[in-house]
């Protein structure tokens, strides 16, 4: 059984929902990136999400794309993603690690060698926004072989057709966007995701995680009450972006924990 696997049975077994904060590998600076992961974990996370920093993020925000530039700037790259993911796992074996990001980087270094590497190192799943389900099997069949999940994405807007495809391609969880826009977006509708989640469960057996405009307590909350994990970006990243360096475990620490403390008293109201 796979980490995410087993993170969610765990988790189900004890009538609880996953909190999955994502980071920019590289932000604020690189040495922070491992420092940051074990806090996350400390402080209630249940999967991490690092996101690989790439210089035309479509899917992301002006926060997010921020990051992006700052860890450009220190001259991150995937192979760095890599070894960050390394470093993390000599302390820690059991908290499941996905990275989120796009098809150059992935495409540069080559599907079987960034397997190879991956699973060397540690990785649990890959986000790649730009290959589509229906577009991406040789991809699927290099992480499949190492072992490697791979994490699809849907939106509001997505077909039923495109659901479908999911449905038989996902593995570990699928993340499921609440809104029609890019990460860190403004107000989404809850009614819209309740429903959307019930026909989205018609076709798919694995958990479902909702990100995308989760920025407090209230919204972190509610989606809890829905989906089987909450994930949480745009709004960690604005956190280290405006706080002093000397500060930013800590800022980011109390902020993750309030949502961890949210997320559970939800799971004890039922």
């Amino acid at each position: 059984m796979s980490r995410i696997a087993a993170t969610f049975r765990a988790l189900n077994q004890n009538n609880r929902k996953a909190l999955i904060p994502f980071i920019t590998a590289g932000d604020p600076e690189p040495k922070m990136t491992v420092l940051l992961m074990h806090e996350l974990v400390n402080v209630g996370a249940d999967i991490i999400e690092l996101g690989v920093p790439f210089s035309d993020p479509m899917a992301d925000g002006p926060i997010i794309q921020r990051s992006y530039e700052r860890a450009l700037k220190c001259h991150v790259g995937l192979k760095d993603v890599l070894e960050m993911v390394a470093e993390f796992r000599k302390t820690n074996t059991v908290t499941p690690v996905i990275l989120m990001g796009y098809a150059n980087p992935v495409e540069a270094m080559g599907y079987q060698n960034f397997a190879v590497k991956a699973e060397m190192c540690g990785v649990d799943a890959v986000l790649t926004v730009d290959y589509p389900p229906e577009e991406c099997e040789e991809w699927l069949k290099c992480l499949k072989q190492k072992k490697i999940d791979a994490i699809f994405l849907l939106s509001p807007t997505t077909s039923e057709l495109r659901v479908k495809e999911v449905a038989k391609k996902a593995q570990g969880f699928v993340y499921y966007v609440s809104l029609k826009g890019v990460t860190g977006a403004g107000h989404f509708d809850l009614k819209e995701v309740a429903d959307k989640l019930t026909y989205l469960r018609s076709y798919i057996s694995i958990p479902i995680g909702v990100g995308f405009g989760i920025h407090d307590i209230v919204t972190a909350s509610a989606v809890a009450e829905l989906a089987d994990a909450v994930v949480v970006g745009s709004r960690i990243i604005e956190e280290i972006e405006k706080s002093d360096k000397n500060k930013v475990l800590m800022n980011v620490s109390n902020l993750v924990r309030s949502l961890r403390k949210a997320i559970n008293k939800v799971s004890l109201e039922h």
